[in-house]
């Protein structure tokens, strides 16, 4: 961060997507501040790398969970493990996603953008509400800007923002079908359910202290980007890289919501690299959030 992390000791951090990119940089910066960091990893090699990137001085203050978050089961289990070891959780940090270029549905029938975009987050704020609740936790969903225009090249015509109907679903297996299937559109859609879904569980954290906000951390050179870059653009890809942020350039925004002083108490927003921005109408409809958070705990309930 450009400015001083306070001293996190004492403080237990979840972080997701924590083994690579800019999971990684948050996690580092918060056990380098003090923090016990939690993580749920699929991929055991990663999970190791990560071990190493922390370090002798440091692995003490960080706890790998094997589990894969795209799977209700093993959030649900990982969940599970975290509150009976932590008692409290003062930091949150949805930061796991991922773009997939192909239409891909999870082991529980959910497709994969709207099962780790959305229902990871979804899940962990609420598989996790009574300990986040007793740390009065400071809650950052990582989204993109996506949701506010899912044009790919923004060079001519007006934004586009992601679209969410849920007037006829009567069950999140339903939204990004196959047909009509655009891998860049279904992502963004994944990101706004992030955010709407967001904007709902605000209203019940508040009265405990927690707070819950969302970020768009810029334009950062991670994996995801190698696929939204269209295909005429990929052959100078790695100049396009180079224009980007760096994962850890990326990271300090959450770091910024989830730890400045400054942000103490601000709770309900959506930041665009910092600064309070607009979502679509849609993120603010009430009858869309309170079906969203429906379908939603429906999912959960099974």
């Amino acid at each position: 961060m450009t400015t001083a992390m306070p001293d996190l000791t004492h403080h237990t951090a979840v972080v997701t997507g924590a083994t690579g990119g800019m999971g990684r940089m948050i996690a580092l910066a918060l056990i380098n501040a003090g923090a016990h960091v939690v993580t749920i990893a699929r991929n055991p090699a990663r999970a190791d790398a990560l071990r190493a990137h922390v370090g002798k001085e440091g692995e003490h203050r960080l706890d790998i969970i094997p589990g894969d978050l795209s799977r209700r089961e093993d959030l649900c289990a990982a969940a599970q493990i975290i509150e009976d070891r932590y008692e409290q959780i003062h930091i949150l940090v949805n930061n796991a996603g991922a773009h997939f270029a192909d239409h891909r549905v999870s082991p529980d029938g959910i497709e994969m953008h709207i099962a780790l975009d959305y229902l990871a987050a979804y899940g962990l704020m609420t598989r996790l509400d009574t300990p986040l609740r007793r740390g009065r936790a400071r809650i950052v969903n990582v989204a993109s800007d996506t949701l506010n225009d899912t044009r790919r090249v923004k060079l001519v015509g007006k934004p586009r923002p992601a679209t969410l109907d849920l007037t006829q679903v009567d069950d999140l297996a339903d939204l990004n079908p196959q047909e009509g299937f655009v891998p860049f559109e279904a992502y963004a859609r994944a990101k706004l359910m992030t955010v709407t879904g967001g904007y709902a569980l605000t209203r019940s954290f508040t009265p405990d202290g927690v707070t819950l906000n969302a970020v768009h951390p810029g334009v950062v050179a991670t994996d995801i980007i190698d696929d939204l870059v269209p295909a005429p653009l990929r052959p100078f890809g790695a100049i396009i890289r180079r224009t980007m942020l760096t994962p850890a350039d990326g990271a300090e925004t959450a770091l910024r919501i989830a730890t400045d002083p400054r942000f103490a108490g601000v709770t309900g927003h959506y930041f665009n690299r910092g600064v309070a921005a607009a979502t679509p109408p849609i993120s603010h409809d009430l009858a869309t959030q309170q079906k969203l958070l429906t379908l939603s705990k429906a999912h959960f309930a099974r």
